[in-house]
Protein backbone atom coordinates (compact mmCIF):
# COMPACT_ATOMS: atom_id res chain seq x y z
CA UNK A 1 0.00 0.00 0.00
CA UNK A 2 1.79 3.15 -0.80
CA UNK A 3 1.57 6.08 1.84
CA UNK A 4 -1.47 7.23 2.44
CA UNK A 5 -2.43 9.19 5.63
CA UNK A 6 -4.45 6.49 8.13
CA UNK A 7 -7.08 8.26 9.81
CA UNK A 8 -10.74 7.50 12.02
CA UNK A 9 -13.40 7.16 9.54
CA UNK A 10 -11.23 8.18 6.42
CA UNK A 11 -13.10 5.73 3.18
CA UNK A 12 -11.92 2.42 3.42
CA UNK A 13 -11.53 2.10 0.04
CA UNK A 14 -8.34 4.42 0.13
CA UNK A 15 -6.95 1.35 2.58
CA UNK A 16 -7.21 -1.12 -0.67
CA UNK A 17 -9.63 -4.11 -1.48
CA UNK A 18 -6.82 -6.62 -0.29
CA UNK A 19 -6.49 -7.61 3.48
CA UNK A 20 -9.58 -6.89 5.08
CA UNK A 21 -11.31 -10.27 6.79
CA UNK A 22 -15.08 -11.22 8.07
CA UNK A 23 -13.53 -12.24 11.17
CA UNK A 24 -16.45 -14.55 12.46
CA UNK A 25 -19.46 -14.96 9.92
CA UNK A 26 -23.12 -16.72 10.86
CA UNK A 27 -26.54 -16.25 9.26
CA UNK A 28 -26.76 -12.86 9.18
CA UNK A 29 -27.00 -12.74 5.21
CA UNK A 30 -23.36 -11.33 4.75
CA UNK A 31 -23.87 -8.13 6.62
CA UNK A 32 -20.95 -8.25 9.21
CA UNK A 33 -17.86 -6.31 10.04
CA UNK A 34 -14.38 -6.76 7.92
CA UNK A 35 -11.15 -6.22 9.84
CA UNK A 36 -7.46 -5.36 8.18
CA UNK A 37 -4.87 -5.19 10.12
CA UNK A 38 -2.49 -2.08 9.29
CA UNK A 39 1.09 -1.88 8.55
CA UNK A 40 1.43 0.07 11.55
CA UNK A 41 -0.29 -2.62 13.88
CA UNK A 42 -3.66 -0.75 14.22
CA UNK A 43 -6.67 -2.22 13.02
CA UNK A 44 -9.27 -1.25 10.29
CA UNK A 45 -12.94 -2.10 10.96
CA UNK A 46 -15.67 -1.36 8.15
CA UNK A 47 -19.18 -2.88 7.03
CA UNK A 48 -19.05 -5.39 4.95
CA UNK A 49 -22.53 -3.88 2.91
CA UNK A 50 -20.87 -0.47 2.86
CA UNK A 51 -16.94 -1.14 1.76
CA UNK A 52 -16.76 2.71 0.13
CA UNK A 53 -17.99 3.47 3.83
CA UNK A 54 -15.93 4.84 6.51
CA UNK A 55 -12.95 3.12 7.99
CA UNK A 56 -13.07 3.03 11.85
CA UNK A 57 -9.20 2.97 13.04
CA UNK A 58 -8.13 1.33 16.66
CA UNK A 59 -5.09 0.86 18.49
CA UNK A 60 -4.08 -2.95 19.08
CA UNK A 61 -4.29 -2.23 22.59
CA UNK A 62 -7.95 -0.62 22.15
CA UNK A 63 -9.14 -3.72 20.29
CA UNK A 64 -7.38 -5.96 22.79
CA UNK A 65 -9.40 -4.06 25.67
CA UNK A 66 -12.66 -4.26 23.82
CA UNK A 67 -12.60 -7.92 22.84
CA UNK A 68 -11.71 -9.09 26.45
CA UNK A 69 -14.30 -6.97 27.84
CA UNK A 70 -16.53 -8.17 25.74
CA UNK A 71 -15.52 -11.70 26.75
CA UNK A 72 -15.92 -10.76 30.13
CA UNK A 73 -19.25 -9.94 29.28
CA UNK A 74 -19.36 -6.12 29.68
CA UNK A 75 -21.11 -5.15 25.81
CA UNK A 76 -24.07 -7.70 26.46
CA UNK A 77 -25.82 -4.37 26.48
CA UNK A 78 -25.33 -3.74 22.60
CA UNK A 79 -27.17 -7.43 22.21
CA UNK A 80 -30.29 -6.20 23.82
CA UNK A 81 -33.41 -6.04 21.09
CA UNK A 82 -34.51 -2.21 20.42
CA UNK A 83 -37.68 -1.28 21.83
CA UNK A 84 -40.58 -3.41 19.43
CA UNK A 85 -38.14 -5.83 18.03
CA UNK A 86 -37.14 -9.14 18.79
CA UNK A 87 -33.56 -10.66 19.65
CA UNK A 88 -32.12 -13.34 17.57
CA UNK A 89 -31.10 -15.66 19.89
CA UNK A 90 -27.83 -18.15 18.28
CA UNK A 91 -26.86 -21.42 19.38
CA UNK A 92 -23.59 -22.94 19.99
Amino acid sequence: MDRIRIYNGMPATELGTEGWHKPWSGGNGGECVEAMRLGDGRIALRQSTDPDGPALIYTHREMVSFIEGAKAGHADFLLAAAPGRRTERRTA
